[in-house]
C-alpha cells in the first residue's frame, strides 16, 4: 500500500513545473496531521521545497542535478490558483524595456493579493501588493511601459516617457495612452501631453 509521502509525490510529479502544493489540496490523500508530517519529511529529504509557510513546490530534476522551479512559473501558478493579478514590478518593467540598466538584486512582482515573500532555493522573491491601476495589462509591453512610468515617478516622468515611447510601436503606444483614465493625475497629464504631440 502506498504511504502518504508516496501518494503526495505521485500527485506532485503529475503537475507542471512551478505548480505549488498545500496541505489543504492533499487531504484526499490522508488526514491533515499525516499530510503535514509527510510534507515535512519530503522537505527534509529534498523531494519538495518549502516556498513559504504552508506552500510547497517540487524541485526540477535535470542531468546536472536538481534546481528550483522557475520563479515565473511559480508566480504564474500562484496567480492562477488564487485569482489575483500579478505583473512585473516597475523596476523590472523598466529593465525589460531596456530603459534602465539597474538589475534588481531580488525579484519583485506586483500583485493585487497580499504582500508576501517566497523562497525558491537560493532565490528570494517578493510579491508586493499595489493598487489595481498599476496592474493594467500585466503581460503586455504597454502595461510594462505603464508600470515603468509609475516606477520613475512624477519628477522623472517627462524624461522617462520620451525614452519609453521610443521602445514601443504605434499599437503599443495607443494601448499605453488608453490607460490614462485609470492613471493618477500626474501620469495622466504626461500621457495626455504625449497623445497631443502625436
Amino acid at each position: 500500500m502506498q504511504t502518504t509521502s508516496q501518494a503526495i509525490m505521485a500527485y506532485a510529479e503529475a503537475l507542471p513545473e512551478g505548480a505549488t502544493l498545500s496541505a489543504r489540496e492533499l487531504l484526499h490523500l490522508g488526514e491533515r496531521a499525516a499530510v503535514d508530517q509527510a510534507l515535512s519529511r519530503l522537505v527534509r529529504r529534498g523531494e519538495l521545497m518549502r516556498v513559504k509557510r504552508g506552500l510547497f513546490a517540487q524541485p526540477v530534476k535535470t542531468r546536472f542535478g536538481t534546481r528550483a522551479p522557475s520563479v515565473e512559473a511559480v508566480v504564474e501558478h500562484i496567480a492562477k490558483s488564487t485569482g489575483e493579478r500579478v505583473s512585473q514590478s516597475g523596476a523590472s518593467a523598466a529593465n525589460l524595456l531596456g530603459i534602465s540598466t539597474q538589475n534588481p538584486s531580488r525579484q519583485v512582482f506586483w500583485t493585487s493579493g497580499p504582500s508576501r515573500h517566497l523562497k525558491l532555493g537560493a532565490q528570494s522573491v517578493e510579491l508586493k501588493h499595489v493598487p489595481s491601476w498599476q496592474l493594467r495589462a500585466p503581460n503586455s509591453r504597454a502595461g510594462h511601459a505603464f508600470r515603468a512610468l509609475a516606477y520613475f515617478g512624477k519628477s522623472e516622468a517627462a524624461h522617462a516617457l520620451r525614452r519609453i515611447k521610443a521602445t514601443l510601436n504605434e499599437e503599443e503606444q495607443r494601448e499605453l495612452l488608453s490607460f490614462r483614465a485609470s492613471a493618477p493625475t500626474w501620469m495622466a497629464k504626461e500621457l495626455s501631453a504625449l497623445a497631443s504631440s502625436q
